[in-house]
């Protein structure tokens, strides 16, 4: 799980809900040189970082990861104000606390989604907002799938404080920060990418019903889990197989499986909940 030299930050206060907490305002960055894998976005969205754009959220179901790569940013970016979830809707939440936050670092499993499920729903809820995949799968085609799902770049939990600097300077640049490695590989099947499209036009509560649907869980365990009626999750339902492009939920948790990194973690719902 490293992130290469171990980090010695000072200890930060753990995480409050549900409003998060600031670690850090000052407002200055130490930008490291870039290296040669930062590749120029055309006509990008996002504005170039000035020295009051310091804000980073970080994603990951880990404490200790999380407190290693606080540490590693804090290194780099003397000053940033950081913010953190552990979860999916936590995740959800501070994202909209934090709407001019300059660059999201995010796991690509955690409680509440799996794959590339939530970075291509980020993606959709905020598109403004740059995100940096930060992943113990270090397999060059999961770097690939992750920037064709709509990242701005993909750092191994790995890497050591020099590249996550280099990293986060690049693309808060405006640029992609690719590892060479995935730098050659052909791009990410069509149909994948078509399932990504369609996930965007999800809702924040369809998209959580369709991951619960993706664990197996019955509609009933659905409602009583959100706190909702049984009648407002078929609602939810028969909304997600229309915007899906399918007929039943069977077929809707297989489309979404294609967006896991790994075909196993597929849990089919059950034949009478159909």
């Amino acid at each position: 799980m490293g992130i290469g030299e171990t980090p010695t930050p000072a200890r930060s206060p753990p995480l409050r809900r549900p409003a998060p907490v600031a670690l850090h305002a000052q407002r200055q960055i130490a930008r490291p040189s870039l290296s040669a894998v930062a590749f120029a976005i055309p006509d990008s969205p996002l504005p170039i970082p000035g020295p009051t754009m310091t804000t980073l959220l970080i994603a990951d179901d880990h404490p200790l990861f999380r407190e290693a790569l606080r540490g590693a940013v804090q290194r780099v970016m003397p000053g940033v104000e950081l913010f953190e979830a552990d979860n999916v809707d936590a995740l959800y939440t501070l994202a909209d606390a934090q709407p001019d936050a300059d660059l999201l670092l995010m796991d690509l499993n955690m409680p509440g989604a799996q794959g590339f499920s939530a970075l291509v729903h980020m993606r959709s809820l905020h598109p403004q907002l740059p995100v940096v995949v930060v992943s113990a799968r270090e397999e060059p085609t999961v770097m690939r799938r992750a920037i064709d799902h709509g990242a701005f770049g993909f750092i191994p939990k790995s890497a050591d404080s020099d590249t996550i600097g280099r990293a986060l300077a690049t693309v808060l640049d405006g640029e992609r920060w690719i590892p060479a490695e995935a730098q050659n590989l052909p791009p990410t099947d069509s149909e994948e990418r078509e399932v990504g499209q369609r996930l965007r036009d999800l809702t924040p509560q369809q998209f959580r019903v369709l991951q619960m649907l993706g664990v197996g869980r019955l509609n009933k365990q659905i409602a009583y889990d959100l706190g909702v009626s049984e009648a407002t999750i078929k609602a939810h339902v028969t909304a997600i197989l229309r915007k899906l492009g399918v007929t039943n939920r069977t077929q809707a948790v297989l489309m979404a499986g294609k967006l896991a990194i790994d075909a196993d973690g597929i849990v089919l719902p059950p034949p009478e909940d159909d």
